[in-house]
Protein backbone atom coordinates (compact mmCIF):
# COMPACT_ATOMS: atom_id res chain seq x y z
CA UNK A 1 0.00 0.00 0.00
CA UNK A 2 2.62 2.47 1.02
CA UNK A 3 5.75 2.84 -1.04
CA UNK A 4 8.70 5.10 -0.50
CA UNK A 5 7.24 6.83 2.55
CA UNK A 6 10.22 8.56 4.00
CA UNK A 7 8.93 8.91 7.56
CA UNK A 8 5.81 9.02 9.68
CA UNK A 9 6.18 12.74 10.23
CA UNK A 10 6.95 13.62 6.62
CA UNK A 11 5.12 11.23 4.27
CA UNK A 12 5.32 11.46 0.52
CA UNK A 13 1.68 11.99 -0.36
CA UNK A 14 2.41 11.18 -4.01
CA UNK A 15 3.14 7.60 -2.97
CA UNK A 16 -0.25 6.97 -1.34
CA UNK A 17 -2.47 4.78 -3.48
CA UNK A 18 -6.26 4.89 -3.10
CA UNK A 19 -6.32 1.84 -0.83
CA UNK A 20 -3.88 3.49 1.58
CA UNK A 21 -5.91 6.69 1.59
CA UNK A 22 -9.14 4.77 2.19
CA UNK A 23 -7.58 2.85 5.08
CA UNK A 24 -6.34 6.06 6.74
CA UNK A 25 -9.69 7.81 6.26
CA UNK A 26 -11.65 4.81 7.57
CA UNK A 27 -9.44 4.49 10.66
CA UNK A 28 -9.77 8.22 11.35
CA UNK A 29 -13.56 8.05 10.91
CA UNK A 30 -13.75 4.93 13.09
CA UNK A 31 -11.72 6.55 15.88
CA UNK A 32 -13.93 9.64 15.86
CA UNK A 33 -17.27 7.86 15.52
CA UNK A 34 -16.68 4.63 17.50
CA UNK A 35 -17.77 5.85 20.97
CA UNK A 36 -21.09 6.92 19.44
CA UNK A 37 -21.79 3.35 18.29
CA UNK A 38 -23.27 2.76 21.75
CA UNK A 39 -25.48 5.84 22.00
CA UNK A 40 -29.25 5.30 21.83
CA UNK A 41 -29.75 8.07 19.34
CA UNK A 42 -27.80 11.07 18.20
CA UNK A 43 -30.45 12.76 16.09
CA UNK A 44 -34.20 12.14 16.08
CA UNK A 45 -34.16 11.77 12.30
CA UNK A 46 -31.77 8.82 12.52
CA UNK A 47 -34.17 7.09 14.92
CA UNK A 48 -37.00 7.63 12.42
CA UNK A 49 -34.93 6.17 9.58
CA UNK A 50 -34.21 3.08 11.67
CA UNK A 51 -37.92 2.62 12.44
CA UNK A 52 -38.83 3.09 8.77
CA UNK A 53 -36.13 0.62 7.73
CA UNK A 54 -37.43 -1.96 10.22
CA UNK A 55 -40.95 -1.51 8.85
CA UNK A 56 -39.64 -2.27 5.35
CA UNK A 57 -37.85 -5.38 6.66
CA UNK A 58 -41.17 -6.43 8.19
CA UNK A 59 -42.76 -6.30 4.74
CA UNK A 60 -44.26 -2.81 4.62
CA UNK A 61 -43.18 -0.40 1.89
CA UNK A 62 -42.24 3.09 3.12
CA UNK A 63 -45.23 5.43 3.53
CA UNK A 64 -47.75 2.55 3.74
CA UNK A 65 -47.55 1.55 7.42
CA UNK A 66 -45.27 4.30 8.75
CA UNK A 67 -44.39 7.65 7.19
CA UNK A 68 -41.53 10.11 7.06
CA UNK A 69 -40.50 12.99 4.84
CA UNK A 70 -37.59 11.35 2.99
CA UNK A 71 -37.27 9.45 -0.30
CA UNK A 72 -37.07 5.63 -0.05
CA UNK A 73 -33.35 5.04 -0.71
CA UNK A 74 -32.56 6.47 2.74
CA UNK A 75 -34.86 3.88 4.32
CA UNK A 76 -33.46 1.19 2.02
CA UNK A 77 -29.98 1.78 3.45
CA UNK A 78 -31.21 1.12 6.98
CA UNK A 79 -33.43 -1.75 5.89
CA UNK A 80 -30.49 -3.52 4.24
CA UNK A 81 -28.30 -3.18 7.34
CA UNK A 82 -31.10 -4.41 9.61
CA UNK A 83 -31.92 -7.29 7.26
CA UNK A 84 -28.29 -8.44 7.23
CA UNK A 85 -27.31 -7.80 10.85
CA UNK A 86 -30.54 -7.58 12.81
CA UNK A 87 -31.24 -4.91 15.42
CA UNK A 88 -27.71 -3.66 15.85
CA UNK A 89 -26.76 -0.08 16.66
CA UNK A 90 -23.15 -1.09 16.04
CA UNK A 91 -23.84 -2.34 12.50
CA UNK A 92 -25.77 0.80 11.56
CA UNK A 93 -23.10 3.14 12.92
CA UNK A 94 -20.29 1.03 11.39
CA UNK A 95 -21.83 1.32 7.94
CA UNK A 96 -22.26 5.03 8.61
CA UNK A 97 -18.53 5.18 9.27
CA UNK A 98 -17.86 3.44 5.97
CA UNK A 99 -20.12 5.96 4.19
CA UNK A 100 -18.10 8.84 5.69
CA UNK A 101 -14.78 7.21 4.70
CA UNK A 102 -15.95 6.57 1.12
CA UNK A 103 -17.34 10.09 0.77
CA UNK A 104 -13.99 11.47 1.91
CA UNK A 105 -12.16 9.13 -0.48
CA UNK A 106 -14.17 10.41 -3.46
CA UNK A 107 -13.54 13.95 -2.22
CA UNK A 108 -9.82 13.09 -2.28
CA UNK A 109 -10.22 11.76 -5.82
CA UNK A 110 -11.93 14.95 -7.01
CA UNK A 111 -9.43 17.23 -5.29
CA UNK A 112 -6.44 15.30 -6.65
CA UNK A 113 -7.65 16.15 -10.18
CA UNK A 114 -7.37 19.86 -9.38
CA UNK A 115 -4.57 20.25 -6.86
CA UNK A 116 -1.69 18.38 -5.27
CA UNK A 117 -2.20 15.05 -3.53
CA UNK A 118 -1.04 16.59 -0.27
CA UNK A 119 -3.79 19.19 -0.30
CA UNK A 120 -6.27 16.57 -1.54
CA UNK A 121 -5.35 14.26 1.35
CA UNK A 122 -5.86 16.91 4.02
CA UNK A 123 -9.05 18.03 2.32
CA UNK A 124 -10.31 14.45 2.63
CA UNK A 125 -9.18 14.23 6.24
CA UNK A 126 -11.07 17.39 7.16
CA UNK A 127 -14.02 15.97 5.27
CA UNK A 128 -13.97 13.11 7.79
CA UNK A 129 -13.94 15.65 10.62
CA UNK A 130 -16.74 17.80 9.27
CA UNK A 131 -18.93 14.81 8.40
CA UNK A 132 -18.48 13.32 11.88
CA UNK A 133 -18.32 16.13 14.43
CA UNK A 134 -20.09 19.26 15.59
CA UNK A 135 -23.69 18.58 16.53
CA UNK A 136 -25.61 15.48 15.52
CA UNK A 137 -23.33 14.33 12.71
CA UNK A 138 -22.09 11.23 14.56
CA UNK A 139 -25.36 9.55 13.64
CA UNK A 140 -26.22 8.22 10.19
CA UNK A 141 -28.20 10.94 8.45
CA UNK A 142 -29.92 11.03 5.07
CA UNK A 143 -27.38 13.72 4.13
CA UNK A 144 -24.54 11.25 4.64
CA UNK A 145 -26.17 8.78 2.25
CA UNK A 146 -27.14 11.23 -0.48
CA UNK A 147 -23.76 12.99 -0.36
CA UNK A 148 -21.87 9.73 -0.87
CA UNK A 149 -23.80 9.01 -4.08
CA UNK A 150 -23.46 12.58 -5.29
CA UNK A 151 -19.72 12.86 -4.63
CA UNK A 152 -19.18 9.51 -6.37
CA UNK A 153 -21.12 10.83 -9.36
CA UNK A 154 -19.05 14.01 -9.52
CA UNK A 155 -15.87 11.94 -9.28
CA UNK A 156 -16.93 9.94 -12.37
CA UNK A 157 -17.75 13.21 -14.10
CA UNK A 158 -14.19 14.37 -13.49
CA UNK A 159 -12.65 11.05 -14.41
CA UNK A 160 -14.44 9.85 -17.54
CA UNK A 161 -15.93 11.45 -20.65
CA UNK A 162 -17.59 8.54 -22.46
CA UNK A 163 -21.39 8.42 -22.50
CA UNK A 164 -21.60 5.20 -20.53
CA UNK A 165 -19.88 7.01 -17.65
CA UNK A 166 -22.37 9.86 -17.89
CA UNK A 167 -25.11 7.23 -17.60
CA UNK A 168 -23.44 5.80 -14.47
CA UNK A 169 -23.09 9.34 -13.11
CA UNK A 170 -26.82 9.76 -13.68
CA UNK A 171 -27.52 6.55 -11.77
CA UNK A 172 -25.52 7.86 -8.82
CA UNK A 173 -27.27 11.22 -9.00
CA UNK A 174 -30.59 9.39 -9.05
CA UNK A 175 -29.65 7.45 -5.92
CA UNK A 176 -28.63 10.74 -4.28
CA UNK A 177 -31.90 12.37 -5.30
CA UNK A 178 -33.91 9.42 -3.97
CA UNK A 179 -32.03 9.67 -0.67
CA UNK A 180 -32.81 13.37 -0.19
CA UNK A 181 -34.92 15.26 -2.67
CA UNK A 182 -33.18 18.63 -2.34
CA UNK A 183 -30.25 17.20 -4.33
CA UNK A 184 -32.39 17.94 -7.39
CA UNK A 185 -31.14 21.53 -7.12
CA UNK A 186 -27.40 20.81 -7.56
CA UNK A 187 -28.24 18.26 -10.28
CA UNK A 188 -30.24 20.90 -12.15
CA UNK A 189 -27.67 23.70 -11.74
CA UNK A 190 -24.85 21.32 -12.74
CA UNK A 191 -26.78 20.32 -15.85
CA UNK A 192 -27.34 23.97 -16.79
CA UNK A 193 -23.64 24.71 -16.28
CA UNK A 194 -22.58 21.77 -18.47
CA UNK A 195 -25.02 22.92 -21.15
CA UNK A 196 -23.59 26.45 -21.04
CA UNK A 197 -20.01 25.14 -21.07
CA UNK A 198 -20.80 22.97 -24.08
CA UNK A 199 -22.19 25.97 -25.93
CA UNK A 200 -19.18 28.08 -24.91
CA UNK A 201 -16.71 25.45 -26.07
CA UNK A 202 -18.65 24.75 -29.30
CA UNK A 203 -19.43 21.20 -28.20
CA UNK A 204 -23.15 21.65 -27.74
CA UNK A 205 -24.28 18.51 -29.59
CA UNK A 206 -21.83 16.29 -27.73
CA UNK A 207 -22.85 17.90 -24.42
CA UNK A 208 -26.54 17.38 -25.16
CA UNK A 209 -25.90 13.69 -25.77
CA UNK A 210 -23.93 13.37 -22.54
CA UNK A 211 -26.64 15.16 -20.59
CA UNK A 212 -29.27 12.91 -22.17
CA UNK A 213 -27.51 9.80 -20.85
CA UNK A 214 -26.93 11.41 -17.46
CA UNK A 215 -30.60 12.37 -17.26
CA UNK A 216 -31.61 8.89 -18.39
CA UNK A 217 -29.68 7.33 -15.52
CA UNK A 218 -31.23 9.72 -13.00
CA UNK A 219 -34.78 9.14 -14.24
CA UNK A 220 -34.26 5.38 -14.29
CA UNK A 221 -33.47 5.33 -10.57
CA UNK A 222 -36.50 7.49 -9.81
CA UNK A 223 -38.75 5.13 -11.78
CA UNK A 224 -37.24 2.07 -10.12
CA UNK A 225 -38.24 3.41 -6.71
CA UNK A 226 -41.82 3.63 -8.02
CA UNK A 227 -41.85 0.03 -9.27
CA UNK A 228 -42.70 -1.68 -5.92
CA UNK A 229 -45.61 0.74 -5.47
CA UNK A 230 -46.81 0.11 -9.02
CA UNK A 231 -46.80 -3.63 -8.36
CA UNK A 232 -48.92 -3.03 -5.25
CA UNK A 233 -51.20 -0.62 -7.11
CA UNK A 234 -50.30 2.30 -4.86
CA UNK A 235 -48.31 4.75 -6.98
CA UNK A 236 -50.18 7.81 -5.59
CA UNK A 237 -48.71 7.37 -2.09
CA UNK A 238 -45.24 7.20 -3.67
CA UNK A 239 -45.79 10.40 -5.65
CA UNK A 240 -47.42 12.31 -2.82
CA UNK A 241 -44.86 11.31 -0.19
CA UNK A 242 -41.72 11.90 -2.26
CA UNK A 243 -42.60 14.93 -4.37
CA UNK A 244 -45.65 16.75 -3.03
CA UNK A 245 -45.11 16.50 0.72
CA UNK A 246 -41.60 18.12 0.75
CA UNK A 247 -42.97 21.15 -1.09
CA UNK A 248 -45.75 21.53 1.44
CA UNK A 249 -43.28 21.05 4.30
CA UNK A 250 -40.95 23.77 3.00
CA UNK A 251 -43.86 26.20 3.03
CA UNK A 252 -44.52 25.50 6.73
CA UNK A 253 -44.85 28.29 9.25
CA UNK A 254 -41.39 27.77 10.80
CA UNK A 255 -39.50 28.11 7.50
CA UNK A 256 -38.40 31.29 5.79
CA UNK A 257 -35.88 31.78 2.94
CA UNK A 258 -34.74 35.00 4.61
CA UNK A 259 -33.30 33.00 7.52
CA UNK A 260 -30.80 31.37 5.15
CA UNK A 261 -29.55 34.57 3.49
CA UNK A 262 -26.69 35.40 5.92
CA UNK A 263 -25.23 31.91 5.52
CA UNK A 264 -25.60 32.02 1.73
CA UNK A 265 -23.96 35.44 1.53
CA UNK A 266 -20.94 34.28 3.55
CA UNK A 267 -20.32 31.14 1.46
CA UNK A 268 -20.83 32.83 -1.90
CA UNK A 269 -18.81 35.83 -0.71
CA UNK A 270 -15.83 33.61 0.14
CA UNK A 271 -15.99 31.87 -3.24
CA UNK A 272 -16.30 35.19 -5.06
CA UNK A 273 -13.33 36.61 -3.13
CA UNK A 274 -11.27 33.53 -3.99
CA UNK A 275 -11.91 33.94 -7.70
CA UNK A 276 -11.59 37.74 -7.65
CA UNK A 277 -8.19 37.63 -5.94
CA UNK A 278 -7.05 34.83 -8.29
CA UNK A 279 -6.34 32.56 -5.33
CA UNK A 280 -8.73 30.26 -7.17
CA UNK A 281 -8.50 29.92 -10.94
CA UNK A 282 -11.83 31.08 -12.30
CA UNK A 283 -11.04 29.47 -15.67
CA UNK A 284 -10.75 25.99 -14.15
CA UNK A 285 -13.60 23.81 -15.44
CA UNK A 286 -13.39 21.64 -12.33
CA UNK A 287 -13.72 24.60 -9.96
CA UNK A 288 -16.59 25.94 -12.05
CA UNK A 289 -18.36 22.59 -11.66
CA UNK A 290 -17.83 22.64 -7.90
CA UNK A 291 -19.13 26.21 -7.73
CA UNK A 292 -22.26 25.24 -9.69
CA UNK A 293 -22.87 22.40 -7.22
CA UNK A 294 -22.37 24.71 -4.23
CA UNK A 295 -24.83 27.21 -5.71
CA UNK A 296 -27.36 24.43 -6.26
CA UNK A 297 -27.05 23.20 -2.68
CA UNK A 298 -27.37 26.73 -1.32
CA UNK A 299 -30.51 27.25 -3.41
CA UNK A 300 -31.96 24.10 -1.87
CA UNK A 301 -31.28 25.53 1.59
CA UNK A 302 -33.08 28.70 0.62
CA UNK A 303 -36.04 26.72 -0.67
CA UNK A 304 -36.14 24.71 2.58
CA UNK A 305 -36.11 27.99 4.51
CA UNK A 306 -33.55 26.87 7.11
CA UNK A 307 -30.01 25.54 7.47
CA UNK A 308 -29.80 22.77 10.06
CA UNK A 309 -26.34 21.54 11.06
CA UNK A 310 -26.77 18.20 9.33
CA UNK A 311 -27.81 19.93 6.08
CA UNK A 312 -24.21 21.13 5.78
CA UNK A 313 -23.03 17.56 5.23
CA UNK A 314 -24.12 18.03 1.61
CA UNK A 315 -22.01 21.15 1.27
CA UNK A 316 -18.77 20.20 3.02
CA UNK A 317 -17.03 18.06 0.34
CA UNK A 318 -17.57 20.67 -2.37
CA UNK A 319 -16.64 23.74 -0.33
CA UNK A 320 -13.67 22.10 1.42
CA UNK A 321 -11.87 21.56 -1.89
CA UNK A 322 -11.59 25.24 -2.95
CA UNK A 323 -11.02 26.25 0.69
CA UNK A 324 -8.15 23.75 1.01
CA UNK A 325 -6.65 24.99 -2.24
CA UNK A 326 -6.76 28.56 -0.94
CA UNK A 327 -5.16 27.57 2.38
CA UNK A 328 -2.51 25.60 0.47
CA UNK A 329 -1.30 28.85 -1.10
CA UNK A 330 -0.59 30.42 2.28
CA UNK A 331 3.04 30.48 3.49
CA UNK A 332 4.07 27.32 5.30
CA UNK A 333 4.04 27.78 9.11
CA UNK A 334 7.40 28.11 10.78
CA UNK A 335 8.75 24.99 12.45
CA UNK A 336 8.28 26.39 15.94
CA UNK A 337 4.51 26.66 15.32
CA UNK A 338 4.07 23.11 14.05
CA UNK A 339 3.68 21.49 17.50
CA UNK A 340 0.86 23.96 18.17
CA UNK A 341 -0.81 23.00 14.90
CA UNK A 342 -0.49 19.30 15.76
CA UNK A 343 -2.04 19.99 19.16
CA UNK A 344 -4.95 21.88 17.59
CA UNK A 345 -5.47 19.01 15.15
CA UNK A 346 -5.51 16.53 18.02
CA UNK A 347 -8.11 18.63 19.87
CA UNK A 348 -10.60 18.68 16.98
CA UNK A 349 -12.29 15.38 18.01
CA UNK A 350 -12.97 16.66 21.55
CA UNK A 351 -16.57 15.42 21.31
CA UNK A 352 -15.23 11.92 20.71
CA UNK A 353 -12.90 12.04 23.72
CA UNK A 354 -15.81 13.09 25.93
CA UNK A 355 -17.98 10.31 24.54
CA UNK A 356 -15.26 7.71 25.16
CA UNK A 357 -15.30 8.81 28.80
CA UNK A 358 -19.10 8.63 28.85
CA UNK A 359 -19.08 5.07 27.48
CA UNK A 360 -16.55 3.91 30.07
CA UNK A 361 -18.48 5.66 32.86
CA UNK A 362 -21.74 4.03 31.78
CA UNK A 363 -20.09 0.61 31.70
CA UNK A 364 -18.79 1.07 35.24
CA UNK A 365 -22.09 2.39 36.61
CA UNK A 366 -24.65 0.30 34.71
CA UNK A 367 -22.68 -2.64 33.37
CA UNK A 368 -23.31 -1.82 29.71
CA UNK A 369 -21.51 0.14 27.03
CA UNK A 370 -24.87 1.07 25.48
CA UNK A 371 -26.23 4.24 26.98
CA UNK A 372 -28.99 6.80 26.75
CA UNK A 373 -32.64 7.03 27.68
CA UNK A 374 -33.63 5.54 24.33
CA UNK A 375 -32.14 2.28 25.64
CA UNK A 376 -32.59 2.64 29.42
CA UNK A 377 -36.29 3.60 29.27
CA UNK A 378 -37.30 0.61 27.06
CA UNK A 379 -35.22 -1.67 29.30
CA UNK A 380 -37.14 -0.40 32.34
CA UNK A 381 -40.47 -0.87 30.54
CA UNK A 382 -39.54 -4.42 29.51
CA UNK A 383 -38.19 -5.54 32.90
CA UNK A 384 -41.24 -4.14 34.74
CA UNK A 385 -43.70 -5.65 32.24
CA UNK A 386 -45.38 -2.35 31.43
CA UNK A 387 -47.97 -2.29 28.66
CA UNK A 388 -46.31 -1.59 25.30
CA UNK A 389 -49.30 -1.93 22.96
CA UNK A 390 -49.94 1.50 21.43
CA UNK A 391 -47.12 2.97 23.54
CA UNK A 392 -46.48 6.62 22.68
CA UNK A 393 -42.93 7.97 22.70
CA UNK A 394 -43.07 11.78 22.56
CA UNK A 395 -39.29 11.63 23.02
CA UNK A 396 -36.66 8.87 22.64
CA UNK A 397 -38.78 7.25 19.92
CA UNK A 398 -35.93 4.87 19.06
CA UNK A 399 -37.61 3.01 21.93
CA UNK A 400 -40.19 1.67 19.45
CA UNK A 401 -37.38 -0.21 17.72
CA UNK A 402 -35.81 -1.44 20.95
CA UNK A 403 -39.17 -2.79 22.17
CA UNK A 404 -40.27 -4.17 18.79
CA UNK A 405 -43.33 -1.92 18.67
CA UNK A 406 -44.72 0.58 16.14
CA UNK A 407 -45.84 4.18 16.65
CA UNK A 408 -49.58 4.57 17.36
CA UNK A 409 -50.27 6.33 14.03
CA UNK A 410 -48.49 7.13 10.76
CA UNK A 411 -48.13 10.77 11.76
CA UNK A 412 -46.45 9.78 15.03
CA UNK A 413 -43.56 7.96 13.32
CA UNK A 414 -41.48 11.07 13.91
CA UNK A 415 -42.91 12.79 17.03
CA UNK A 416 -42.76 16.27 15.49
CA UNK A 417 -44.89 15.20 12.51
CA UNK A 418 -47.94 14.98 14.78
CA UNK A 419 -48.36 18.75 14.52
CA UNK A 420 -47.21 19.21 10.89
CA UNK A 421 -50.71 19.25 9.48
CA UNK A 422 -49.54 20.69 6.16
CA UNK A 423 -48.22 17.24 5.23
CA UNK A 424 -51.20 15.21 6.49
CA UNK A 425 -52.93 15.01 3.08
CA UNK A 426 -49.83 13.48 1.49
CA UNK A 427 -49.51 10.67 4.03
CA UNK A 428 -53.21 9.84 3.54
CA UNK A 429 -53.94 10.74 7.13
CA UNK A 430 -57.69 10.77 7.91
CA UNK A 431 -57.26 13.58 10.47
CA UNK A 432 -57.02 17.08 9.07
CA UNK A 433 -55.32 19.04 11.85
CA UNK A 434 -52.51 18.42 14.31
CA UNK A 435 -54.81 18.90 17.29
CA UNK A 436 -57.26 16.39 15.85
CA UNK A 437 -54.38 13.91 15.45
CA UNK A 438 -53.17 14.47 19.00
CA UNK A 439 -56.68 14.07 20.41
CA UNK A 440 -57.11 10.87 18.41
CA UNK A 441 -53.92 9.40 19.89
CA UNK A 442 -54.67 10.42 23.47
CA UNK A 443 -58.47 9.99 23.60
CA UNK A 444 -59.20 7.21 21.10
CA UNK A 445 -56.08 5.04 21.00
CA UNK A 446 -55.40 5.85 24.67
CA UNK A 447 -51.82 4.56 25.00
CA UNK A 448 -51.33 2.80 28.33
CA UNK A 449 -47.70 3.99 28.49
CA UNK A 450 -46.34 7.37 27.41
CA UNK A 451 -42.72 8.54 27.46
CA UNK A 452 -41.65 12.18 27.65
CA UNK A 453 -38.51 14.09 28.54
CA UNK A 454 -37.85 15.87 31.81
CA UNK A 455 -37.28 19.61 31.49
CA UNK A 456 -38.60 19.82 27.93
CA UNK A 457 -42.02 20.62 26.56
CA UNK A 458 -43.51 17.80 24.52
CA UNK A 459 -44.01 20.13 21.56
CA UNK A 460 -42.19 23.26 20.46
CA UNK A 461 -42.66 25.95 23.10
CA UNK A 462 -44.27 28.18 20.47
CA UNK A 463 -47.13 25.67 20.18
CA UNK A 464 -48.92 26.79 23.33
CA UNK A 465 -52.25 25.16 22.41
CA UNK A 466 -50.72 21.70 21.93
CA UNK A 467 -48.63 21.85 25.10
CA UNK A 468 -51.54 23.13 27.19
CA UNK A 469 -53.76 20.30 25.98
CA UNK A 470 -51.32 17.44 26.51
CA UNK A 471 -50.04 18.77 29.86
CA UNK A 472 -53.58 18.96 31.26
CA UNK A 473 -54.50 15.60 29.75
CA UNK A 474 -51.48 13.91 31.32
CA UNK A 475 -52.28 15.48 34.66
CA UNK A 476 -55.85 14.19 34.55
CA UNK A 477 -55.43 10.74 32.98
CA UNK A 478 -51.84 9.65 33.66
CA UNK A 479 -49.50 9.20 36.58
CA UNK A 480 -45.71 9.47 36.49
CA UNK A 481 -44.43 6.08 37.67
CA UNK A 482 -40.71 6.45 37.07
CA UNK A 483 -37.97 8.80 35.93
CA UNK A 484 -35.12 7.06 34.13
CA UNK A 485 -32.34 9.55 33.51
CA UNK A 486 -34.26 12.35 31.86
CA UNK A 487 -36.95 10.00 30.59
CA UNK A 488 -40.39 10.33 32.15
CA UNK A 489 -42.55 7.18 32.08
CA UNK A 490 -46.27 7.79 32.46
CA UNK A 491 -48.90 5.10 33.06
CA UNK A 492 -52.55 5.65 32.14
CA UNK A 493 -54.97 5.67 35.08
CA UNK A 494 -57.68 3.03 35.00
Amino acid sequence: MFTKITSLTSPRYEDFDWKAVLLILFLAALFIRFPFFFRDYIDRDESTFIIMGQSWVDGHLPYTQLWDLKPPVTFLFFAMVIKLFGKSFIAIRLFGTLVVALTSLFTYGIASKITSKKIAFWCAMFCVFFLSLFGSLQGVMSEHICTLFFVAGVFLLFLKTRRVWFFLTGLLFGLSLMSKLNMAYPVLILGLYLLWAGYRDRQLWSTLQNLFFMGLGTILIVLLTALPYYLEGNVPIWWQSIFEAPLAYSEGKFHSPLKTLPFLIVILGLLTAGFATKILNRHSRELQILTAIVVGILLSFMQAGKVNGHYLIQLYPFILIPFSMAVGKLPRPKKRYRPLLILLLALIPMESYLEYANVVSNKMEKGSFFNGEGIDVPNYIATHNLETKNIFFTEYHIGYWVLGESPPTKAATHPSNVIREEIFPYMENPRKTGMEELRYIMEVIQPKTLVARDGKKIFDKKLVEYNTYIDSYLEEHYTLIETVGRGLIYQRLE
